[in-house]
């Protein structure tokens, strides 16, 4: 099963493992059965579509489990023609189709099952989530990830270091795409063979400014351009503005909203990380104008700094 632990998972795999929710893996087409329906009923369900569990219902809402395991031992006792609800699992261990994925793939490592059913914002039953589930997703992702840089190559090589300037739509509360700017910045420095260190900064600065962008605000755009000596990372959104930019440069400070939080965003960290990485950094803010931020990194100071690490 996947991880998301240091340096055990590669950095693509771990942006976008972070873009998704559970819903985007959760199998959708599942078989249920019902609190009355025998276990002999249940077994045959299994058998003629080759699953492993079934989820019991009450109404539409999701009241237990019957495993493989529950039908053998039916079998064995005798029991098979009791009602399900008799012998189900009661006690489950459930995700909800809003969760970050990243918030639920540890789940398989803390419990020894090996799906959990998934149900939506009013508890109805939405879904399983298996492992493979979450690897066909990941796929599925990564293809995408692909074909869009695709699109996206610039007609000019990037080995001759000419100037490179792209853009990005961000919009408000879409954490499903936050982070494809960042994740193409990074690709292109790679690609220009940029100093490790210069990478990383503006990866961060870009993340980080990108998801402010669909946190705080009502949408915007995050560009950036690159040249043979420096990088110069770009937000701009629509508003409502920063009320108090000394206070939002501190560490830890936030205005996200709990459900934010919930799913692991709003910490308070971005515009310190941002700064923190920057050579220059400039920050302006209004109601009227929105915000303007600005990131700036040096290759050659960041190629330096390398070298005397080293």
């Amino acid at each position: 099963m996947l991880k998301l632990h240091g340096d055990e998972t590669p950095s693509t795999i771990k942006e976008v493992i972070l873009r998704l929710k559970v819903k985007d893996a959760t199998k959708k087409h599942i078989f249920t059965a019902r609190k009355t329906d025998s276990l002999r009923h249940i077994q045959n369900l299994m058998r003629d579509n080759g699953i492993s569990a079934v989820p019991i219902l009450e109404t539409d809402l999701l009241a237990g489990m019957i495993s493989v395991n529950d039908i053998i031992s039916a079998l064995d006792k005798g029991y098979i023609d009791d009602p399900a609800e008799k012998h189900m699992t009661k006690s489950l261990i459930i995700l909800e189709d809003e969760m970050p994925l990243s918030y639920a793939i540890p789940f398989f490592d803390k419990y020894s099952y090996r799906r959990f059913p998934v149900v939506d914002k009013d508890g109805r039953l939405a879904g399983i989530l298996s492992s493979r589930d979450i690897l066909l997703a990941l796929l599925h992702e990564l293809n995408n990830e692909i074909l869009e840089l695709e699109k996206m190559i610039n007609a000019e090589p990037a080995d001759q270091m000419d100037r490179i300037k792209r853009e990005f739509i961000v919009k408000k509360f879409d954490f499903e795409n936050a982070g494809r700017a960042s994740y193409e910045l990074k690709k292109t420095l790679k690609d220009m063979n940029a100093p490790r260190q210069a990478v990383r900064k503006a990866a961060v600065a870009a993340y980080e400014l990108e998801i402010n962008i669909a946190i705080h605000s009502d949408g915007g755009v995050l560009a950036f351009e690159i040249d043979d000596r420096k990088i110069i990372i770009t937000a701009r959104d629509k508003g409502p503005g920063i009320e108090d930019i000394t206070l939002a440069l501190q560490p830890g400070y936030s205005t996200a909203s709990d459900w934010i939080r919930s799913m692991g965003f709003g910490a308070g960290m971005g515009l310190a990380n941002t700064q923190k990485v920057s050579d220059d950094f400039t920050i302006e803010s209004s109601p009227k104008t929105g915000s303007f931020i600005q990131a700036t990194i040096y290759l050659q100071a960041a190629d330096e700094q390398a070298a005397e690490v080293g």
